[in-house]
């Protein structure tokens, strides 16, 4: 379920008193005539205000110096790495006689595939930090080998795309983690949301291209190449059903799974006022970034830690509970899910929910990507947000 617990004591921390406060352009909050007029008809929530992940990752550096030393890649990622893509071909080798409809085809895809496919989406995610090696082009190769088991090349993409996302976070037309304005008015509906959940991956995946095209570079490229020699050789060697069981559990992984809830756990906003901010009769920021804590964060790569992940994205998966445990003066008060099937359901089934529940802003952030291959080092660090470079 989703916990909106008393954020007074977090707001003051995080938030410069110069700023202006964030507005919503719909009739849940008032909105300035200038703004108005501006986006009229659009319902996102309009922030005025800077992403909160920047001004709270330095209260925390300067109330807890040691934090810089949980930054780095963690060597345990590139074994359980090796161990799902291993498990992943195995069976997609076993099941290559089984009937694509039999139930225990179908049940060996969602209960495994699909699971260990988000798993391998989510080592994706952790690579593209550079977080499993401490070499750059060390960290591109391995995402294209985590990717294999996927079925289509993506890991190349993902990760400009991805630390976009990070460097701007909310800024319409560069982070592609937002629903567009036609996607927000034609699936503003229950059957418009379930299939949005159930199509969900296919509209991460096509979405980016939509909003702004990235250069072809020479890791795309093998990304590509090595993905199509893989599919080829198991399909002519495993048969179609093998490569199948593939293609289905990277569906399945981002479709109705549990799994599958931290896409929208992490960033739709479920209420748009924290419970002090209503009681007081204030009006605050509204929060951009949820953190989900449960059992599903051990199959994930502790990407529910999401608060925690944006403020300090250099941080590995290993020691974001450590990091919570430190700075939990920050963390314990902001709003969080504690079940990602609860996500689901409720974003479906809850008429003031749906896709325009997203904080939005017009400026700021920068595109990561791009840059000559020779300039990959210091953009690397850029990009990868270590505290102390902006």
């Amino acid at each position: 379920m989703f916990t909106n617990e008393p954020a007074s004591t977090i707001f003051p921390k995080i938030m410069p008193s110069t700023l202006t406060t964030t507005v919503q352009a719909s009739s849940r909050l008032d909105l300035p005539k200038q703004a108005a007029a501006s986006y009229d008809g659009d319902r996102f929530f309009w922030s005025y205000t800077e992403e909160p992940h920047r001004t709270r990752r330095q209260a925390i550096i300067k109330a807890h110096p040691g934090v810089i030393k949980l930054c780095g890649p963690e060597p345990l990622t590139k074994y359980f790495v090796l161990a799902v893509v291993a498990l992943q071909i195995t069976c997609a080798v076993y099941l290559r006689n089984t009937p694509v409809l039999s139930l225990k085809y179908v049940l060996a895809v969602y209960v495994i595939g699909a699971t260990a496919n988000q798993n391998l989406f989510l080592a994706i995610h952790e690579i593209s930090h550079n977080l499993a090696f401490k070499a750059p082009l060390a960290n591109r190769l391995f995402a294209v080998f985590a990717n294999l088991p996927i079925g289509v090349p993506y890991s190349a993409a993902f990760r400009p795309y991805h630390l976009t996302h990070h460097k701007s976070l909310g800024v319409d037309g560069l982070d592609t983690d937002l629903p567009t304005s036609l996607e927000a008015f034609f699936l503003d509906s229950v059957l418009g949301k379930a299939f949005f959940c159930t199509f969900q991956i296919l509209f991460y995946a096509l979405r980016p291209m939509m909003v702004y095209h990235l250069p072809l570079t020479r890791i795309h490229l093998f990304n590509i190449v090595a993905q199509l020699s893989f599919d080829y050789l198991l399909l002519r060697y495993a048969g179609g059903r093998a490569l199948a069981y593939l293609i289905m559990s990277s569906f399945l992984a981002g479709s109705l799974h549990p799994c599958a809830g931290h896409f929208i756990a992490e960033h739709y906003v479920f209420d748009p006022q924290p419970k002090s901010a209503k009681e007081a009769n204030d009006l605050v920021p509204v929060p951009e970034t949820f953190s989900y804590y449960g059992p599903l964060n051990m199959l994930t790569y502790n990407v529910g830690l999401h608060n925690e992940h944006h403020d300090f994205p250099a941080i590995p998966w290993t020691r974001l509970p450590a990091l919570h445990e430190m700075a939990k003066d920050y963390y314990a008060g902001l709003p969080h899910h504690k079940s990602w099937t609860w996500v689901i359901w409720h974003f479906i089934w809850d008429k003031e929910v749906g896709l325009w529940c997203r904080v939005k802003r017009n400026e700021g952030g920068r595109k990561v990507g791009g840059w000559r291959e020779d300039e990959l080092g210091s953009n690397e660090r850029k990009g990868a947000g270590i505290p102390g470079v902006k």
